[in-house]
């Protein structure tokens, strides 16, 4: 086939499937950067003679600038537009990679740092895409997504200390390239979609809706803070779980390979909870049980840690299952896309200015006591505080009906 032939082929596929490829590509690119770095830390404080917690900041940065960046992603979509500035964000994680492989020591904490401000644009704006586009589908595009963004974190995890004893760290750095590069591609070529029916009846919800300001609204709190403290434990695991399963006797190339499991484990609620999320009146009992999940697995590595294999796959269904429900809330628990990229960016911003500082204290926390015994009984701990504000966040109603009903207490 002729290559002007392909591209008339290409050309006639649907704007709205170019739209879900490119929301799955670009979710790839959400994790695999930050996820691939973990089990490469032994490695990178021994060649930039890092300390347990400067090397903590290679993961804590990027969430860090999930939090500082996210109250400005709903601008920046309503000014330059959705398409455009989830472009803009992955030229910028494209940018940070090239810049945390090749430019030594400083170039590994400024190319974090931008990476970092890449993701948090998607980060925020990837929900109210999905709400203005889909919003028939909302649960299930979630899903589709959360899907890709764990595979793709898996496959970083898996492979990184062997491309790094093949080829040295700064290829195994680069490699979420392969990723970032050909969702570049399909980006710039997401044509700005034509207002369908989906697209006029989101327009008419909007103008409809009532707008709940997010700072004030009791149960934007509740699911922040639910947001906030799963993604606290996700990143500490990221960070130190193949350290973790180091001290416990694994091989470096058995704890990289642990992490991936974690992360592929993080894609199957995924499947899971599409069919099941929109038959249910709400998702208090779901995110009760994640929270259950992770506060056993942490108990389980700390006291069994033989069973490793287990803990880290029921981590990746537990934090998995945790971060998916967050991600539903922005669409279930609004009325409009507005409302949704309010939500998000609250709770983005409340959310990853909690999780930056976990990788930071459970590094610090391990140097003191010399174990990871007091981090995963602290784990364990904020397990419970995470299935109490699920309940809360789970109950089936939106910010306004919150709202409506606190008001006539």
């Amino acid at each position: 086939m002729s290559g002007t032939a392909l591209f008339a082929r290409i050309s006639r596929v649907p704007s709205s499937a170019w739209l879900v490829a490119a929301v799955l590509l670009l979710a790839a690119n959400l994790r695999a950067p930050i996820t691939g770095v973990a089990p490469l830390l032994d490695v990178l404080q021994t060649a930039f003679t890092l300390s347990p917690a400067q090397a903590g900041l290679l993961t804590s940065l990027p969430v860090l600038a999930f939090a500082l960046l996210s109250p400005f992603a709903p601008a920046c979509g309503k000014a330059w537009g959705l398409e455009r500035t989830l472009l803009l964000g992955l030229v910028l994680v494209l940018l940070g990679l090239v810049l945390r492989a090749t430019g030594g020591l400083a170039g590994l904490y400024l190319g974090t740092c931008l990476m970092g401000a890449g993701i948090a644009l998607a980060n925020v704006l990837l929900p109210s895409l999905i709400k203005r586009d889909f919003p028939d589908s909302v649960a299930a595009m979630t899903s589709a997504y959360s899907i890709s963004m764990g595979l793709a974190a898996a496959l970083a995890s898996a492979s990184v200390v062997g491309l790094d004893r093949t080829w040295g760290w700064q290829w195994a750095l680069a490699a979420p390239l392969l990723l970032a590069l050909p969702a570049l591609v399909l980006w710039a070529r997401v044509p700005r979609l034509p207002a369908p029916a989906a697209q006029a009846a989101a327009a008419r919800q909007s103008a409809a809706a009532v707008f709940v300001p997010v700072w004030r609204s009791r149960l934007a709190w509740q699911v922040s803070l639910f947001m906030g403290f799963s993604s606290l434990l996700y990143y500490v695991l990221v960070t130190w779980l193949p350290s973790m399963l180091k001290a416990a006797g694994l091989s470096p190339q058995a704890a990289g390979q642990l992490h991936g499991v974690m992360q592929l484990a993080t894609a199957i609620p995924g499947l899971l909870l599409a069919p099941v999320v929109p038959r249910l009146q709400d998702q208090r009992l779901l995110a009760a049980g994640v929270a259950a999940l992770m506060g056993g697995c942490a108990l389980g590595l700390w006291w069994l840690p033989q069973a490793a294999l287990l803990w880290t796959f029921g981590f990746g269904l537990g934090l998995g299952g945790s971060m998916l429900l967050s991600l539903m809330f922005m669409g279930l628990r609004t009325g409009s896309p507005g409302q949704a990229a309010a939500l998000s960016g609250m709770a983005q911003t409340l959310g990853y200015l909690l999780a930056a500082g976990g990788p930071i204290l459970a590094g610090w926390v391990q140097a003191v006591w010399g174990g990871w015994a007091p981090v995963l009984a602290g784990m364990a701990a904020l397990s419970v505080l995470i299935g109490w504000l699920g309940m809360q966040a789970g109950r089936g109603w939106t910010l306004a009906q919150d709202a409506a009903a606190r008001h006539h207490l």
